[in-house]
């Protein structure tokens, strides 16, 4: 397998502020994502004037990815491109004619431009604009080698979603997650990973070992994942950049596989001894785990808060499967949940204003989430089997797992949500797909 490089081997990457108009003039055009249904902004993505004959594609699949990304978010409706009144060319010439985009009910406009250097990479610049006050809101532009255009259209979307809705963007992330093929009885699981769109598609493992539940660390371009072959069940840590990996340790009866710390320097986990499940935090730089949990109960699942000082976890010491959180030295523990049927697969937000988690009642499976004191508890998705919730680097999104009866087997396909329990879509992969994991983003 080729290692996948880094982006700061792939792209050379200069962002230029072209024209930044006033701060009033952000906030005369914004979307409002705190409701759960909005009425999608109308923005218009015009194709790029092309200056640069060996880049003449990425005028068009720029502009194209771009469009893709901000529907895809589910505040966006992008115009048809049939009803624009004006061409790439005379945008380029004379700017925007406010007025007829204006006509066709567009509240937003991106247009651009894709030039070549002297050094033969290309020059991609863009410019969004607020049609009613006919301003400019923002202007950049990226220097970038050709095989990386796919990553500077989801810089440009992240651009364009942060200056509208006020929140970090998240289309310039990855996912990873385990690729399921063959019988239920003896399914084949690869480690996967794609970008956030499901494009650029790459197998990280070969299949002759099962792996499970893989992870993102925050901080670095590395994964951790379990692996089950004919030594048991072992831990590794994954380097993207390089392909290498690396034995985190051999952990008979481990539950859960390690989440990371915000810091990336430590991992949460929980370990069986002696019949007794408990939660021990590792230091990554010394491999000694320490135990934080002693209770005669399960304990397993904990996922750090962003700031790392608290830990959530799944327990059944009140004697039902429920949420606690406990500092991140496993003192003053604190139950969360108390509805009922079984809550299990706790995930603190990178925002640390909510946590997602999995409910099991009555024969269903629930994707909910709940704020860290206890209170709102909201369910969003439910299915027969569904399961595992990741999020997106800006905590505005979810992604997870659905899984289904079919044909005397099972399928299992990756979604994706927005938090307000809208824009519910399913993430294409080339096989069944499961556990999947966000990455922070790129850069």
């Amino acid at each position: 397998m080729e290692p996948m490089k880094t982006a700061k081997k792939i792209v050379l990457l200069l962002a230029l502020v072209l024209m930044f108009a006033p701060e009033i003039a952000r906030a005369e055009l914004r979307v409002d994502i705190t409701r759960g249904t909005i009425e999608p902004m109308p923005i218009a993505v015009t194709g790029f004037h092309n200056g640069a004959p060996q880049h003449a594609s990425f005028a068009t699949q720029i502009p194209q990815v771009v469009s893709a990304d901000l529907e895809s978010s589910g505040l966006f409706k992008p115009v048809n491109p049939q009803a624009f009144v004006q061409d790439v060319n005379s945008i380029h010439a004379q700017g925007p004619r406010f007025g007829e985009w204006r006509a066709i009910a567009t509240q937003a406009l991106v247009t651009g431009s894709v030039t070549q250097t002297p050094d033969g990479r290309a020059r991609v610049e863009f410019r969004l604009w607020d049609v009613f006050s006919q301003k400019q809101l923002i202007g950049m532009a990226y220097t970038t080698t050709p095989e990386n255009w796919r990553r500077i259209a989801h810089i440009i979307a992240d651009e364009i979603y942060k200056n509208l809705t006020g929140e970090e963007g998240y289309f310039d992330t990855r996912i990873v997650y385990v690729s399921e093929s063959g019988p239920a009885q003896a399914r084949v699981k690869r480690l996967a990973i794609m970008d956030q769109d499901g494009q650029n598609h790459k197998y990280l493992t070969d299949g002759r070992e099962l792996v499970l539940t893989p992870r993102f660390s925050p901080s670095r371009q590395q994964i951790t994942y379990m692996s089950y072959g004919q030594q048991g069940p072992r831990v590794y840590l994954y380097d993207i950049n390089t392909g290498r990996h690396e034995l985190l340790g051999n952990f008979p009866n481990m539950t859960f596989a390690p989440r990371f710390s915000p810091d990336g320097n430590r991992v949460a986990m929980s370990m069986a001894s002696n019949g007794n499940t408990d939660i021990y935090v590792m230091d990554l730089a010394s491999r000694q785990p320490r135990r934080i949990t002693s209770d005669a109960s399960i304990d397993t699942a904990p996922s750090f808060s962003p700031d790392g000082r608290r830990i959530v976890f799944e327990s059944d010491r009140g004697g039902s499967q429920q949420l606690y959180t406990m500092s991140a030295d496993g003192s003053n523990p604190q139950r969360i949940t108390f509805g009922k049927g079984r809550y299990a697969n706790p995930v603190w937000s990178p925002r640390g204003d909510l946590i997602a988690f999995t409910r099991m009642y009555q024969g269903q499976f629930y994707i909910g989430v709940i704020r860290p004191d206890g209170k709102g508890e909201r369910l969003i998705t439910n299915a027969y089997h569904v399961e595992g919730p990741s999020w997106s680097p800006n905590g505005r999104v979810l992604t997870y797992f659905k899984e289904r009866s079919a044909g005397g087997g099972r399928q299992s396909k990756l979604y994706t949500i927005d938090i307000t329990g809208f824009n519910e879509r399913w993430l294409q992969t080339p096989q069944d797909g499961s556990d999947p994991a966000w990455s922070p983003l790129n850069r």
